[in-house]
């Protein structure tokens, strides 16, 4: 087992803060050849400074195709992972190296590994949501945008082990009538909705839809009117005539959603409780000041073994090519 490793640098006096973050990030980009790549979950104010902002399939597609030099992943450490896996020669930064992800933690690669090896006539599809370690030791990944295409395209007589969001799994045979064998993670976001809550808001809401996203937990998904992943959900409020939506999914999506949609009214669905259980805890810890040291002290900087990196390497590969 192994982990990503973090790259040390004296940052000693280096912490100050400019009064303008926003021009000295731009100013760093430029000196850095820098792209950010941002996810839609993060803080409104780091998504308005990327250059990118998107999914995990929209992120990986542009990780893979970006000719910046250094890649600024505000994000969770698998997403930065990923870049890297894409991008051996290219620095990458993640601003917090401590922003992790609950669905990622569920699989350890130990287990996993004895997991497989007890199904050894599986193939195994996992989804991007994963360490490093699970995707080199999968056959292909997948994305929330892309699960149900990329297990139709799969012989339909070889068995599957899908990995590691059992929720989307079940969504995903439920999609595909497939039968597969689920690695029994989840994301602690996506399992906080409560169902009572979300149908006493639509009482509340009569002409507002219910958007999920497919980690959610079934009871959820079966009020939705549409399931999709981040980006799908997004343009869905955007193309839909409905003039009210009940998000259930990752709060940040909603600044685009407002930004994009200036018309129509987005209510976050409700957790079990009282908090703000819904909003990543990971990644939130992101913020514009760390992204901004971030770059200037070249650190926390992601690096992968190069065995890993490559096998890992070839299952992305292959989604990106059945996408």
């Amino acid at each position: 087992m192994f982990t990503s490793t973090l790259v040390h640098r004296d940052t000693t006096g280096s912490n100050d803060l400019p009064d303008d973050l926003f021009e000295a990030i731009a100013e760093l980009k430029r000196e850095l050849n820098a792209v950010i790549l941002a996810h839609y979950y993060q803080d409104p104010d780091i998504q308005d400074i990327a250059d990118y902002i998107g999914d995990s399939l929209g992120l990986s597609r542009q990780a893979a195709n970006t000719e910046a030099e250094v890649i600024v992943f505000a994000g969770v450490h698998f997403m930065a992972e990923t870049a890297k896996i894409l991008n051996p020669n290219k620095l990458v930064l993640l601003p917090d190296l401590d922003a992790g992800c609950s669905l990622a933690d569920s699989c350890p690669p130990d287990a996993f590994a004895q997991f497989k090896a007890a199904h050894p006539d599986h193939l195994v599809v996992s989804y991007i949501n994963c360490s490093a370690a699970i995707k080199a030791m999968s056959d292909i990944i997948c994305t929330s945008s892309n699960a149900v295409k990329i297990i139709e395209q799969l012989p339909p007589d070889r068995p599957i082990i899908f990995a590691p969001d059992r929720n989307l799994g079940r969504y995903v045979m439920e999609r595909t009538g497939r039968d597969l064998l689920l690695w029994e993670g989840s994301c602690i976001v996506h399992e906080t909705f409560s169902e009572k809550k979300i149908v006493q808001l639509q009482i509340e809401h009569p002409d507002a839809e219910i958007i999920a996203h497919p980690e959610c937990e079934t009871p959820v998904l079966r009020h939705a009117n549409y399931i999709g992943s981040t980006t799908a959900l997004l343009q869905y409020a955007k193309e839909s005539p409905a003039s009210a939506f009940i998000v259930a999914t990752e709060p940040g999506i909603i600044h685009q959603m407002e930004k994009e949609a200036k018309d129509k009214q987005f209510i976050p669905a409700p957790s079990t409780s009282n908090c703000a259980c819904n909003e990543c805890p990971h990644m939130r810890l992101n913020t514009l000041e760390k992204l901004y040291l971030c770059m200037k002290n070249r650190t926390p900087e992601i690096n992968l073994p190069e065995d890993i990196r490559e096998a890992a390497w070839r299952p992305i590969a292959r989604m990106l090519e059945m996408s």
